[in-house]
């Protein structure tokens, strides 16, 4: 088996306080050899940092603000998100985006904060991973004047139809799928478009300890990273492709995105880095 990279884990999350390092071990067992660490609010930007620069090689990290906290993007905040991206460990912008679903930031501050750091990806020249949820009329409107000056985009969590993958498409971004595909309910559509995503635009991520795979052996229902092999699997069912192939091709798209071939960022921001 190819050796696969989770794209999306939020591994410093308070549920895997208890086993992390067992749970690093059992996804290098099941052949996740990098994991990327998702920033989802400044404090957690740091951890993932912190947490990423114990695992050289192996863990790597975003920087940035999720919508749901997107009232806690403060001047000061935005200012911590870039000092992180100095991190070579720091491989993206984000997670960033709107969710008018739940609504837990207003909108109009969602798409503030959204617009902010899509600015600060074009100046750092790092990637921006993406979440977009009930969202999708104002989430292309704002990222479409900035896509021309941002060396790649994700949309994370992909759950959407064919309208809106090719929207995504169109404008040349990156699709992360995750347990959803799994889902024999909820993932039935989006089973039916990931054969639309071309090979060089796909790449797989857990979003653990979130959307557990159905069936995974997961006690108290956490995912963990060692399930992206469910996900693998359900994608090569729906797009008709082995799992070996699969697994090669995400893995060569997500190297190709976040520069893990490298000890540096695809476009590092540049500077020293800052002690966490």
């Amino acid at each position: 088996m190819v050796d696969l990279v989770d794209i999306g884990v939020n591994l410093a999350h308070r549920r895997f306080n208890a086993d992390r390092e067992e749970v690093i071990r059992r996804a290098q067992a099941a052949g996740v050899r990098r994991m990327i660490i998702t920033g989802t609010s400044a404090p957690s930007s740091r951890a993932a940092v912190t947490l990423a620069r114990g695992y050289p090689g192996i863990l790597f990290a975003t920087a940035g603000v999720h919508p749901h906290e997107a009232r806690t993007l403060t001047p000061a905040a935005l200012q911590e998100i870039r000092e992180l991206t100095r991190f070579p460990e720091v491989r993206a912008i984000g997670e960033c985006g709107l969710d008018f679903d739940r609504d837990f930031s207003p909108r109009l501050v969602q798409e503030a904060a959204f617009a902010a750091q899509l600015e600060q990806a074009c100046e750092t020249g790092l990637p921006v991973f993406l979440h977009e949820r009930a969202a999708h009329g104002r989430f292309v409107p704002i990222l479409k004047p900035f896509r021309s000056r941002l060396s790649g985009a994700v949309v994370h969590c992909f759950t959407g139809g064919a309208p809106e993958l090719d929207a995504y498409l169109e404008l040349d971004l990156h699709i992360g799928i995750t347990g959803w595909i799994c889902d024999e309910r909820r993932g039935m559509g989006l089973r039916s478009v990931v054969g639309r995503v071309p090979a060089d635009r796909l790449m797989i991520e857990t979003d653990a300890p979130f959307l557990t795979p159905p069936g995974a052996p997961a006690p108290g229902r956490r995912n963990e990273p060692a399930f992206l092999t469910r996900v693998l699997d359900a994608v090569a069912r729906s797009t008709g492709r082995p799992p070996d192939q699969v697994a090669e091709e995400t893995s060569r798209t997500a190297q190709l995105f976040f520069g893990l071939g490298s000890s540096a960022p695809p476009s590092p921001a540049g500077g020293a880095a800052p002690r966490p």
